[in-house]
């Protein structure tokens, strides 16, 4: 469901998009114990977009990412990823990069060690995988602490190798779950732009999942908003920022006018939850 524009600065004109690298058709998920997850789930991500999903606490966003990812099955419906069941497209295509909550390092391995790590899965030889993790930590900025362990980081430090772990992977999609979530608003602020400019250099198309909406406006070209549990689409907002997207556009009249939008848009979700 498409949400009206009227007003405001006129539309950036967005680069092509490519073939529809998601295809989710009535998606539902019911768990065993009978409690109703998502229901009568609709959207297609395309090559290159950066679609935001946001919503009240427990509306399903996770589980959703998760079973896009296929780390979980769907109860009803039709999910496709490159046009293959997301299990199949897990197993088979090894394309697709899963950022979580927490940056998940392992504390006995260095930084280096993390990083190549999906490489190393993989098979691939020690002297290739070992220059390919090297290439994303100096993209990411942190070239000089592949020696470091986990512990040795900052928070934000320890995004930024599980973001290069990613890039290392070389991933046509990158799904993050509130990566951001636990870290203060200026290094998430910094680690924003960041992103962006990785999806940019890497040609990702992303799916991120966060409560912020600040966040959401700032690196989304599209914003799909769902309803309390269970979980449906309510609503999608197009984001026509321009690119590259800097830090000042936050206070640009538009940036807060999507805002106000969306904002209002999970507000009505939730009162109309509470009236049920």
């Amino acid at each position: 469901m498409a949400v009206a524009r009227p007003g405001g600065t006129p539309a950036v004109k967005p680069s092509p998009l490519g073939e529809s690298l998601i295809s989710i058709d009535r998606v539902g998920k019911t768990y065993a114990n009978g409690t109703i997850a998502l229901e009568d789930i609709s959207f297609d991500v395309r090559d290159g977009e950066f679609v935001s999903l946001v919503g009240p606490s427990g509306c399903g966003k996770s589980t959703l990412l998760r079973m896009v990812a296929g780390l979980g099955p769907i109860t009803s419906g039709t999910m496709l990823v490159e046009g293959l069941s997301p299990k199949a497209a897990r197993q088979e295509k090894a394309d697709t990069a899963f950022v979580f909550q927490d940056a998940n390092l392992m504390p006995w391995r260095t930084v280096m060690g993390n990083v190549e790590l999906p490489l190393e899965l993989r098979g691939m030889e020690k002297i290739a995988r070992r220059a390919q993790a090297a290439e994303a930590l100096s993209m990411v900025g942190l070239g000089d602490v592949q020696k470091s362990y986990p512990r040795e980081l900052s928070g934000g430090m320890r995004m930024r190798v599980s973001l290069a772990r990613a890039l290392a992977a070389h991933p046509r999609l990158l799904l993050m779950d509130e990566p951001f979530g636990a870290l203060d608003e200026i290094t998430r602020q910094r680690l924003n732009g960041e992103l962006l400019r990785l999806c940019a250099l890497a040609n990702w198309t992303c799916v991120f999942v966060t409560h912020n909406v600040f966040e959401a406006v700032y690196l989304s070209t599209r914003i799909l908003v769902m309803s309390a549990r269970p979980g449906r689409i309510i609503a999608e907002v197009a984001v026509p920022l321009p690119h590259p997207r800097v830090p000042e556009i936050r206070t640009d009249p538009e940036f807060t006018r999507i805002v106000r939008e969306v904002v209002s848009l999970l507000g009505s979700a939730t009162d109309a939850h509470e009236e049920d």
